[in-house]
């Protein structure tokens, strides 16, 4: 995991259902925690984009359902500045399933677009994304 030049709003909170955009038998995630995120006692920690989550598979096949796997968040819908001004926002929350934490994603496809953050910080999803905005 390398380091983000965006400060990336944290759009998701802990609880929060998105979509898994990949082939890996996950349809919809639930968000349990965000993995090296600091925060203090009593409030809840929140994440975005290129953020690794530990997530419940609320639906999808019936070997992948009630599993926790880890998985990359790789669009938001809440915006977010870049280094250059430009501000970027995306139609749905999503993310895709991990075979480990290192970032090697489990699926082989993968549908509509990644954020650039996301590629940068985790290089083994940037090699098979089609499309980075």
């Amino acid at each position: 995991m390398q380091a983000i030049k965006a400060r990336i709003t944290n759009g998701l909170n802990h609880g929060s259902v998105i979509v898994a955009c990949d082939n890996s038998g996950a349809k919809a995630l639930r968000i349990i925690s965000f993995k090296g995120s600091k925060t203090v006692k009593g409030r809840k920690p929140s994440g975005g984009v290129g953020a690794l989550i530990m997530a419940s598979v609320v639906k999808g096949q019936p070997g992948m359902r009630k599993k926790v796997v880890p998985a990359i968040i790789v669009r938001q819908k809440k915006e977010y500045r870049r280094a250059d001004g430009t501000r970027i926002s995306f139609e749905d929350n999503a993310a895709i399933v991990l075979k480990d934490e290192k970032g090697n994603p489990k699926g082989t496809i993968f549908k509509g677009p990644f954020a650039k953050e996301a590629c940068v910080r985790w290089p083994p999803i940037a090699k098979v994304a089609k499309i980075v905005v």
